[in-house]
C-alpha cells in the first residue's frame, strides 16, 4: 500500500504527460519513495494513452486507466479515487497549471495540522480576465443557491486523507462537481496558498458554451434553491397582479374612467407565458436528473488498465474482464 497516492484527469495531454511524470516524481521522492501515480485517460483522441502505457512499462508507480468513452473531467477523477490505495491522496490536474513542486506544502500542512482536507488555493492566477470574472460569478451564485461557501481561488488542486476518499467512493451521483461533493463531506479542511503557472502546452478544452453548461449542470444538480425562487418570484408577481388589479378597480369606481389596457395585457400575458416556460424548464430539468439517477448506470466503464493497477474492494467498481482490457 503506498502512503501516497496522486490521481490526474487527462484529455487530449500527450505532450504534457513526460513533464508531468518527471516533475512528480521529483516532487514526490522526498516526501517518500512509497508512492503511486494514477493516470486516467478520459479518451481525448490523441496519443496520451499509449504514452501513459510507456510510462507504466518503464515504472510500476505509474498506473493507467483508459476509458471506454468521454465521460467527463469529475468522473474521471472518480475512476482515479476508485482505484488509488494511498494513505494521502492528492488531486490535482494534469495541465501543470497546479505545480506538483507545491505538493510537499499540501502534504507538510495535512500532517502537521491534523488537517482531513488540505486546498491549495492559487495565488496570482495565470487566466484571463473572463474566465477569472466568469469564476467568481460561478462560485458566488453556487454559494447562494447551495447554501455554502466556496473559495473561487480554489480549484481541484487538493490533498485528501484515507478517510476522506473512503467517504467520497460511497457519494455516486451521476451529475458530478468533485469540489461541491468534497465541501459537502465537512471534513476538517485547510487552505494555503499555492503559486499557479500558465498551461505548460496547448489551450483548454473548456470554452465558455461548456462552462456555463458545467455551471448549470452543477448547480442544477447541488441545489434545489432556484425551485424556491420560481415559487417566491410567482408568488410575488401574483401580489402585485392583485394590487394592480385593486388599483384599476380603484380608478374605475372613482371616476368612472376605464382604462383601455391593450398594449399592458399583451405584455403581461407574453411575459407571464415567458416565466411560466421557465419554470416548467426547471421542474424538467430536475425530472430528468432524477430520471438519469434511477437508472443506476455505471458513472464511467473501463476500456483497458494497466498490468499495476489493482482493483479496490469496493461493489460500485466496473470490472467486467469482457469488455476491460490489461496493458504493460
Amino acid at each position: 500500500m503506498p502512503h501516497l497516492s496522486v490521481v490526474t484527469p487527462v484529455y487530449k495531454a500527450e505532450k504534457i504527460l513526460p513533464e508531468l511524470y518527471g516533475r512528480l516524481t521529483a516532487a514526490l521522492q522526498p516526501i517518500t519513495e512509497d508512492f503511486e501515480i494514477v493516470m486516467v485517460e478520459d479518451c481525448g483522441g490523441d496519443a496520451s494513452w499509449a504514452v501513459i502505457v510507456g510510462l507504466a512499462t518503464r515504472d510500476q508507480r505509474v498506473k493507467g486507466i483508459k476509458l471506454s468513452r468521454n465521460f467527463g473531467q469529475h468522473p474521471a477523477i472518480t475512476a482515479g479515487l476508485d482505484y488509488v490505495n494511498g494513505d494521502w491522496v492528492v488531486v490535482m490536474d494534469c495541465d501543470l497549471q497546479d505545480p506538483p513542486e507545491e505538493i510537499p506544502k499540501l502534504y507538510r500542512r495535512a500532517i502537521e495540522g491534523g488537517f482531513d482536507i488540505v486546498i491549495g488555493r492559487r495565488a496570482g492566477r495565470q487566466d484571463s480576465a473572463i474566465k477569472k470574472a466568469g469564476s467568481k460569478v460561478f462560485y458566488r451564485t453556487f454559494s447562494y443557491l447551495s447554501g455554502t461557501r466556496h473559495d473561487e481561488a480554489a480549484a481541484n488542486f487538493r490533498i485528501l486523507s484515507r478517510k476522506v476518499v473512503d467517504a467520497f467512493r460511497c457519494l455516486r451521483e451521476r451529475h458530478r462537481f468533485f469540489i461541491a461533493l468534497i465541501d459537502w463531506m465537512g471534513f476538517s479542511t485547510d487552505y494555503i496558498d499555492v503559486a499557479h503557472a500558465p498551461r505548460y502546452e496547448g489551450k483548454t478544452t473548456y470554452n465558455y458554451r461548456r462552462l456555463i453548461r458545467l455551471a448549470v449542470d452543477t448547480i442544477i444538480s447541488h441545489s434545489d434553491r432556484p425551485l424556491e425562487l420560481a415559487v417566491y418570484m410567482g408568488f410575488a408577481m401574483s401580489l402585485l397582479s392583485f394590487l394592480i388589479g385593486g388599483a384599476y378597480l380603484v380608478l374605475t369606481l372613482v371616476d368612472g374612467s376605464s382604462v383601455s389596457g391593450w398594449p399592458s395585457l399583451i405584455i403581461s400575458i407574453y411575459f407571464l407565458a415567458g416565466v411560466n416556460m421557465l419554470f416548467l424548464g426547471f421542474l424538467g430539468i430536475y425530472q430528468a436528473r432524477t430520471f438519469d439517477e434511477v437508472k443506476k448506470r455505471p458513472l464511467y466503464l473501463v476500456d483497458q488498465k494497466t498490468k499495476s493497477v489493482t482493483a479496490v474492494a469496493t461493489e460500485h467498481l466496473y470490472d467486467d474482464k469482457s469488455v476491460e482490457r490489461v496493458t504493460a
